[in-house]
């Protein structure tokens, strides 16, 4: 994976420092996260503008992106670092989820884009309710 970093970050005249990998690390396998909580597990580490500075960089190169969540938004590494994925948004708890892969809707999403004339360059989807947790109680 620090390959593929490298190679990107490299190839838009970036490079891959200390700080921009041990973000990275912090998206790495995690579930989406708040700019807060991102700054807040870097503490000690990297400093609270290079943590902006890094995701907008890496926004930018399409190594992370948003997920607008209503107002807020939450950071996740892209498509590049894993597998094309949709979410499920509890509105009662905050917590974000990967909604299950199903190629059928992956298939509806390029028909109905291709009956449209429409040429797609990434899509997202977003489930809003709440999970299972705050249904039971």
């Amino acid at each position: 994976m620090y390959d593929d970093l490298a190679a990107l970050l490299k190839k838009n005249n970036a490079s891959l420092t200390q700080p921009r990998k041990k973000i990275f690390d912090l998206l790495l396998n995690q579930e989406p996260q708040t700019m807060q909580v991102l700054v807040r597990r870097a503490a000690g580490e990297v400093d609270r503008a290079s943590v902006y500075r890094t995701i907008e960089l890496f926004e930018r190169l399409g190594i992370a992106h948003r997920l607008n969540i209503g107002w807020k938004y939450k950071i996740e590494l892209s498509d590049v670092f894993l597998e094309h994925h949709h979410h499920m948004y509890c509105t009662n708890c905050g917590k974000t989820m990967d909604l299950p892969s199903n190629p059928m809707l992956e298939t509806m999403i390029d028909s109905l884009t291709n009956k449209e004339g429409f040429s797609p360059r990434g899509h997202s989807l977003e489930v809003y309710g709440w999970c299972a947790n705050c249904r039971n109680t």
